[in-house]
């Protein structure tokens, strides 16, 4: 890489924020108020209704440049190949949310029907999604038990321990797309945000982890009911132990030869995909040549292997929700809600990135909502997208949500015609599928070691969001993971890493003077830099590490001064101090000026405090005669930072250092001056626009504090009054030592000469 060098030469005065806003006028905007904008939002006349439609029918403005010629194949193609994948997870996800296999069918069609015309992606492969699945068995589990009465619920009675189940996923379902279409009609879907990839990476492996363990008993073939609740995960896994001398070899056998079938080829595909026009339906083909072998060798007879069974032909008609599910499913749908439409999201992102289109959060959330709402309605459950089967739709062709369309066209060919061909299938054949897809997410486990050497606090939150979504379940450890990823940003902007600056030789730059070698720091100046806003919580952490960096406690230093004032006050009323205060009057203080340590007008400023004081005045030396306060990074100050930053500053001020605010955001400077931040002792004409300005006039109004000899000379540049300044310092000292030197080597020419 290049490392560019060019120069540049900038000659201007130097600005503080008074001088500048004198040379360059400034406009004044008048902020909208709240009220204003309500009238805005509530204003419709014909372009906003036109624009209003189109965001709500998102199908309209991509089917009007949908070009048919090029399109249409790679769509058709697209929808069969994700319509294959998509039904065989919809079977193998029913069972991960305690349903039976044919209902997962039904949330490969319904969702999509609806989301055609209301989603603004057009590559996500909408329907059943394993995290999903598996929240939503963990509600079926706890309230229909395989083992044990199904809860006290009115909508129970009359029904078979199926129909209970369906009830209960369809409902919560319901619960979840309505969260999901109120979020989207208040337009928060920001609400996302919140959920860092970092979040959302350790929630997802832990789903994997509780998916693997669930999809355990159809591998094995053993009878384990569900459990829910927190150690839920290694209850089962106690209970699979237990009876794992019971194990069917049969379904063992047969789902680990599928998965070493499957992953093999999945890994071809992913290797040769540039030379496969579509990759190998590899699921698909599996499942019908273990249907196949099931039917033919009688495997549920021969060797007790549980199969799919009667599936259900067609489609049954709407069912309302029950309400009593609505309360006792709500703690778990609305993180469901949420997880859902953060997959879906991040993976429409994605493409949409890819293929340069724009995706809008709140209509997602109003899509996915009604389409969750719609299904529940014809009993289907909980849909997001797989990004698997996602990337079936958009590697195979697909352009548009036309693919969508047909792949759910498949779904329902399957359902209404051909759902009798799956009856023999497996269970175990779909327990191996599941297992087998789980491969990205349980992947996700490496990135602990690349967190931890690149970002502790995130690492942290992977690991607990992971073992807390592990041992309390998918709701709870959601929120503990969110819990402790607000924990770290509160961590982060309160205990900053606060730095002191300096300056970079030759340069107009201020950098971290712990990070540099050669670096100058002015005698008597101190630059002190907060990489954060300053609000109620650490405003005290900011006066901590500003005490740190200067030296000294500026109010304890007031209290000395104010111990020796009583005391010089009590030496000057016996005459015994006239050698040191040469002065005509006397000091006149009160006693109660005395205790007010914050007013400068009570200091007599004729005391020069770190000069040679009586033996019996100790004040500490104050060395600091400037400092500037680097605001570049504070974004907001609230009203307690802002008490808290005046005091401060004042109790320097009263101190004799002077104080500089540096880099100040327009918004912060406003609001200092809305909130009567400046009064007589702080004033505007302590804030400049750069560190360099602020530099510049210090070293001109300290000249005298400053040594000559110093470093400080060399730190400014390109400037005409400090090269002035630099000559006058260095010039006469340098012409002297020449001229000492060149006179020591003419006397040693000429003695040489006489010998």
């Amino acid at each position: 890489m290049v490392t560019l060098r060019k120069q540049y030469l900038v000659s201007r005065p130097v600005y503080s924020e008074d001088s500048l806003a004198e040379d360059h006028q400034k406009i004044h905007r008048l902020h909208k108020t709240p009220l204003d904008h309500l009238k805005e939002y509530l204003t419709c006349d014909s372009r906003r209704a036109k624009n209003a439609v189109l965001s709500l029918l998102p199908i309209i403005g991509w089917l009007k440049i949908y070009r048919v010629r090029e399109w249409l194949l790679g769509d058709v193609v697209s929808g069969i190949s994700t319509g294959m994948v998509a039904i065989m997870q919809g079977l193998a996800f029913s069972l991960m949310a305690s349903l039976p296999p044919s209902y997962g069918l039904y949330t490969a069609f319904f969702p999509m029907l609806t989301y055609f015309f209301l989603g603004t992606s057009r590559h996500i492969s909408v329907g059943a999604f394993p995290v999903l699945s598996l929240m939503v068995g963990v509600v079926v589990t706890r309230l229909v038990p395989q083992n044990g009465p199904p809860a006290n619920i009115t909508g129970f009675e009359g029904l078979s321990p199926d129909q209970q189940r369906v009830l209960v996923a369809s409902s919560m379902t319901f619960l979840m797309g309505i969260f999901q279409l109120a979020m989207g009609v208040l337009q928060v879907g920001f609400v996302v945000k919140y959920l860092s990839d970092t979040l959302v990476s350790g929630f997802t492996t832990a789903a994997a982890v509780h998916i693997l363990v669930s999809q355990l008993k159809f591998v094995l073939g053993l009878e384990v009911p569900g459990i829910s609740g927190p150690l839920s995960i290694i209850r089962t896994l106690e209970m699979i132990f237990v009876q794992i001398t019971s194990t069917n070899i049969c379904d063992l056998v047969m789902s680990i030869v599928i998965m070493l079938v499957v992953f093999i080829m999945k890994e071809l595909n992913d290797r040769f995909k540039a030379k496969l026009p579509v990759p190998i339906p590899i699921e698909f083909i599996v499942t019908v040549i273990a249907c196949g072998l099931s039917y033919g060798f009688k495997f549920n007879e021969k060797f007790g292997v549980q199969i799919v069974g009667e599936m259900v032909k067609g489609y049954e008609p709407p069912m309302a929700p029950s309400l009593e599910v609505f309360q006792e499913s709500a703690v778990e749908a609305f993180p469901a809600a949420i997880v859902g439409f953060a997959v879906a999201f991040s993976v429409a992102k994605v493409y949409s990135i890819k293929h340069d289109y724009i995706i809008d959060g709140n209509q997602e959330l109003i899509a996915f909502g009604v389409s969750n709402i719609f299904g529940a309605s014809f009993k289907s459950f909980a849909a997001s997208t797989a990004l698997s089967r996602t990337a079936v739709q958009e590697s195979s062709g697909g352009k548009t949500q036309v693919a969508g369309l047909i792949s759910a066209l498949m779904a329902m060919i399957v359902t209404t015609a051909l759902g009798f061909l799956l009856e023999p299938l497996p269970r175990s054949v779909l327990g191996a599928l599941v297992i087998v897809n789980l491969k990205g997410m349980l992947m996700q486990f490496r990135e602990i070691v690349y967190l931890w050497r690149k970002d502790k606090p995130d690492c942290v939150v992977w690991v607990v969001t992971c073992l807390s979504a592990c041992l309390l379940g998918l709701d709870l450890g959601l929120a503990v993971g969110l819990g402790i990823e607000l924990i770290t940003v509160i961590f982060r902007t309160q205990f900053p890493r606060c730095s002191t600056l300096a300056n970079i030789q030759g340069t107009d730059l201020y950098r971290d003077r712990k990070d540099y070698l050669h670096i100058f720091e002015p005698i008597g100046v101190k630059i002190f830099k907060i990489p954060s806003p300053i609000f109620f919580a650490n405003i005290d952490f900011f006066k901590e590490k500003l005490i740190e960096a200067v030296g000294f406690n500026p109010l304890r230093v007031l209290r000395k001064r104010n111990k020796a004032i009583r005391k010089i006050k009590k030496l000057l009323q016996k005459g015994s101090l006239r050698e040191f205060f040469n002065q005509t009057e006397e000091f006149d203080f009160k006693d109660e000026e005395m205790d007010q340590l914050f007013n400068k007008n009570n200091l007599p400023s004729r005391i020069n405090w770190n000069a040679e004081l009586p033996v019996d005045i100790n004040v500490p030396r104050v060395d600091l005669h400037s400092l500037i306060l680097d605001f570049s990074a504070v974004s907001f100050l609230d009203i307690s930072a802002m008490k808290g930053l005046k005091m401060v500053i004042k109790e320097f001020i009263r101190a004799d250092v002077d104080v500089y605010i540096v880099s100040c955001d327009e918004y912060v400077l406003e609001k200092m001056h809305n909130c009567m931040f400046f009064d007589m002792e702080i004033l505007t004409s302590m804030i400049f626009p750069t560190i360099h300005d602020t530099m510049l006039h210090v070293l001109e109004r300290n000249d005298g504090k400053i040594k000559t000899g110093t470093v400080v000379r060399n730190i400014m540049c390109s400037n005409a009054s400090i090269l002035d300044l630099y000559l006058n310092a260095y010039f006469p000292w340098g012409m002297l030592l020449f001229t000492i030197v060149w006179s020591t080597v003419v006397v040693h020419s000429k003695a040489a000469q006489q010998t």
